[in-house]
């Protein structure tokens, strides 16, 4: 039925924070180091599991002229098993976060000149929620509207899993949902690690893993894993003559050499893209209970980003759907898979980013 309220509402006075500096020019870090105006304690109940139940949360804010924006967060539940594990991707939420005027993209930074260094310790631009409402929860209301047992975290989670024992291990499905572009090699070997130990992997988007990434210290308070790192080019890149393995390319170049397509089945080809997604092999397991068979349509759902099958792709990939779209005259196509790794975990990828669309109505689209 969608959200609940949990707490509030909570009347506080406002004040003005400092301004927010920019930490080092030559990677354009704007970053900020605010005074605390709240602290949220997030109760723990053991009597009712379902009181701040592990999820997605939005703190709304609402200010005396009427204006709002959202605060959004994750809360864990590491102390129950659980069938499923949905991943929140916010590294690629603050890789678009142009707020303070930069961002990882010439597009939406100021003066054209993207930054190579981005912080945590500031706001989401425009409704504050990142990418939240765009990609992750129509799949979200999905999964609570039907049932399934989930609990939630962040990619920031996934990062620090391989350190604590890969605790992703636990769960009989990790699910990447919308648009997880940027990872760090620690979520890339996490991921891994986790489907060759027998976790079932679920892509319910595209362009996933594309981009490796770091992780630093805030500049001002030192706190871990504030600070994202991407060159996207090794010829800046210090790491690239010190630590070649965690080099902020794209997976699939040198020195990485790591395909996405290995780990995920299919890998980014294009955008934008607006067509209906094909299905080509039915698989009896996978269309069971469904009405689809070869050359059902579903409509609407390829794009914006979508991915296919390549070279590195597992041998024994199936390919369920090819998708047909157009770029200018020439017809290229999207696949939908599905592999078996040998340790026995299924990996599905729906190669679009539009799947999600079509799970729940919630949103413009």
């Amino acid at each position: 039925s969608g959200g609940r309220l949990v707490a509030g509402p909570i009347s506080k006075s406002g004040a003005a924070q400092p301004t927010c500096p920019v930490m080092d020019t030559a990677t354009s870090l704007l970053e900020c180091n605010w005074n605390v105006s709240h602290t949220l304690n997030i109760p723990k109940n053991s009597v009712d599991a379902t009181d701040w139940a592990s999820g997605y949360y939005l703190a709304k804010l609402i200010g005396s002229s009427g204006k709002q924006s959202y605060i959004p967060f994750v809360v864990l539940d590491n102390s129950r098993d659980a069938d499923l594990m949905m991943q929140a991707s916010v590294t690629t939420y603050q890789a678009y976060n142009d707020w303070g005027g930069k961002s990882l993209y010439n597009f939406s930074s100021s003066n054209g000149q993207k930054a190579y260094k981005i912080s945590f310790n500031r706001p989401y631009s425009e409704m504050g929620s990142g990418q939240f409402l765009n990609y992750e929860i129509n799949m979200l209301r999905f999964l609570e509207r039907e049932g399934y047992d989930v609990v939630y975290s962040t990619n920031l989670d996934t990062h620090t899993s391989a350190s604590s024992g890969n605790p992703l291990s636990r769960y009989k499905g990790f699910l990447s949902v919308g648009h997880d572009e940027y990872w760090t090699k620690q979520m890339r070997d996490a991921i891994q690690s986790s489907r060759d130990a027998g976790v079932n992997l679920g892509f319910f988007g595209a362009n996933m893993g594309y981009w490796q990434i770091r992780l630093e210290p805030s500049a001002s308070t030192g706190d871990a894993d504030r600070t994202i790192v991407s060159y996207k080019n090794t010829n800046i890149d210090p790491y690239t003559i010190t630590n070649p393995a965690e080099v902020s390319v794209k997976f699939r170049e040198a020195p990485l050499n790591r395909s996405e397509a290995s780990l995920v089945g299919v890998m980014y080809d294009y955008d934008p893209v607006n067509a209906d997604m094909v299905i080509s092999n039915c698989i009896p397991w996978i269309c069971s209970g469904t009405t689809l068979i070869n050359g059902s349509r579903l409509t609407g759902l390829l794009g914006y980003e979508v991915d296919k099958v390549d070279v590195s792709s597992p041998a024994n990939i199936q390919i369920i759907s090819q998708s047909p779209y157009l770029v200018g005259t020439q017809t290229r196509y999207s696949n939908m898979t599905y592999y078996n790794a040998a340790g026995g975990a299924g990996v599905f990828a729906t190669g679009s980013m539009n799947w999600n669309y079509g799970l729940d109505a919630y949103g413009s689209r």
